[in-house]
Parts: structure tokens; C-alpha cells; sequence
């Protein structure tokens, strides 16, 4: 497998707000949306919306709460965009909306917060400075910085990344493989 999910070093060193940027871009785009497809991938749309108890949630419903938390924070709390997310809808979706729609929402979700990050990274150039990111903003009515609402999506989709990961591999088993473990294997 072609994938490290490692983001190689700059060819120089970086301001820490364009590193920032830099990696948060690369762990949504480049890493969490490939394993969340491909653990999808491996599933029927049954398994998708399939819950081990009521307690807990499908791969379905983290898909669309990692949507809706996104679009909330980056492209409304950050991005000035209206905000229209209905959260509840998140976990009370039964579906099955099948795979294929499901993957496009993520993908044109993570497309559109892609979009907010270059324009702050296109900011923080221009100002010369960290500025951008210091600025206060009110995604689901907490007040904080662009920085903090920026690296709260990127932890979130890290936290349900590996959640949906582990309910593929609940249901596929040895189908999902998202590592060379012989590559990773050579290099300790």
C-alpha cells in the first residue's frame, strides 16, 4: 500500500500558523477521509447503519455527525458561512442512505472545509503573521479562536475516524488494511 498517512517535512521550515494549517489540511483530506472511505468501502450499506445498541451510533451516523460538526465549525464558525446544522438529525438517521451519497457528503464536506483552511492559509501569509488564527469566532456557540475551532474538527474526525475504523473491521474484518505493517515492520 502506497499510504503512510505521515505528511512529509516542508522542503524548508514553516511559519508554526502555515504548519499548522499545513497538517490540519493533510490529516482531513489525506488521511481521515481515506480511511473512512475505505472502511466503508468494505461494508454493505446494512452494515453502515448497523449499531451495536442503541446506545451507540452506525458508521452512517459519524459520517453525517463529522459532516455536520465540520460544516458547523470550519465553514460557518470559521468560514461566516450560514450555519444549518440540525445535530439531533445526526444520531437519529436510521438510513440506510446508501454508501455511495454518504461517501459524497464527506468528501464535498472536507472539499468545502479544505476551501476555509486555503483561505486562511492565504491570511495568515498576508498578514505576515499568526493574526488569522487568533481572531475569536462562535461555532456552536462557544466563543474561541479560529485556532482552537480548527484544531477541535481536527481531533473530533480523529476521535470518530478510528470509531468508524473499528466498526468496519467489526464487520469486515481482514478486508480493511490501512498500513503496510511489512513496510512498518522494516523500519523499526
Amino acid at each position: 500500500m502506497a499510504r503512510t498517512f505521515l505528511l512529509e517535512p516542508p522542503p524548508s521550515p514553516l511559519p508554526a500558523a502555515r504548519a499548522f494549517l499545513r497538517h490540519a489540511r493533510f490529516r482531513l483530506r489525506d488521511d481521515y477521509l481515506v480511511k473512512i472511505t475505505a472502511a466503508m468501502d468494505e461494508l454493505t450499506d446494512d452494515q453502515i447503519w448497523w449499531r451495536p445498541n442503541e446506545a451507540s451510533n452506525s458508521v452512517g451516523n459519524l459520517v453525517l455527525h463529522l459532516c455536520g460538526n465540520a460544516r458547523q465549525w470550519i465553514v460557518a464558525g470559521v468560514g461566516g458561512a450560514p450555519d444549518a446544522r440540525e445535530r439531533a438529525k445526526e444520531f437519529a438517521e436510521r438510513g440506510p442512505i446508501a454508501r455511495g451519497p454518504l461517501a459524497a457528503l464527506l468528501e464535498r464536506t472536507l472539499a468545502d472545509v479544505d476551501a476555509r483552511l486555503a483561505d486562511l492559509e492565504r491570511a495568515v501569509g498576508d498578514a505576515g503573521s499568526d493574526a488569522p488564527l487568533q481572531r475569536a469566532c462562535t461555532p456552536q456557540g462557544f466563543s474561541q479562536t479560529v485556532l482552537d475551532a480548527v484544531f477541535h474538527v481536527v481531533e473530533h474526525f480523529s476521535y470518530h475516524t478510528g470509531q468508524i475504523v473499528l466498526l468496519a473491521k467489526w464487520h469486515a474484518g481482514g478486508r480493511i488494511r490501512l498500513y503496510d505493517d511489512a513496510r512498518l515492520d522494516a523500519g523499526a
